[in-house]
């Protein structure tokens, strides 16, 4: 997890939403991301598993763990699905906008579910995501 912390943190270094990825098989690094923007669909889970699946030149991710610092969302848990991850670890928790424990809790209706552990090093990833909104609030409050 302190993999995708450090991604976030490269994210936040850019004034993205500070999530970070990592997808790992055993002890190797397979990909690494965090989120970027001008792409709605370019959340740090999607760009990890498209890199992966490019690096290993297959659709599918059998025997691989993912961390990511932010209960993925409705369409990153689908991907995840599809992507056939075994072990999802994710830090904090998303009530408003996660689709794995809160909201539409999509791998309940997938044909593969990863294991799933959640709150992991949940209060650093917590701490990085609600430092950034309020610096967000407080630059929008300004101007």
């Amino acid at each position: 997890m302190e993999l995708a912390i450090e991604q976030a943190k490269l994210a936040q270094k850019n004034n993205e939403v500070p999530i970070g990825a990592v997808i790992v098989s055993g002890s190797n690094i397979i990909s690494s991301a965090h989120n970027t923007s001008n792409d709605p669909t370019a959340h740090a889970e999607m760009l990890a598993i498209r890199q992966a699946c490019k690096l290993l030149s297959t659709p599918t991710l059998y025997d691989t763990d993912m961390y990511v610092t932010l209960e993925p969302c409705p369409m990153c848990a689908q991907a995840i699905s599809f992507a056939r991850v075994k072990r999802l670890y994710f830090g904090a928790y998303n009530p408003k906008g996660g689709g794995i424990e809160n909201g539409a809790k999509i791998l309940q209706f997938c044909s593969h579910i990863p294991e799933v552990y959640g709150g992991i090093l949940e209060t650093e990833c917590s701490f990085l995501l609600k430092g950034f909104f309020e610096k967000l609030r407080d630059f929008t409050n300004c101007h």
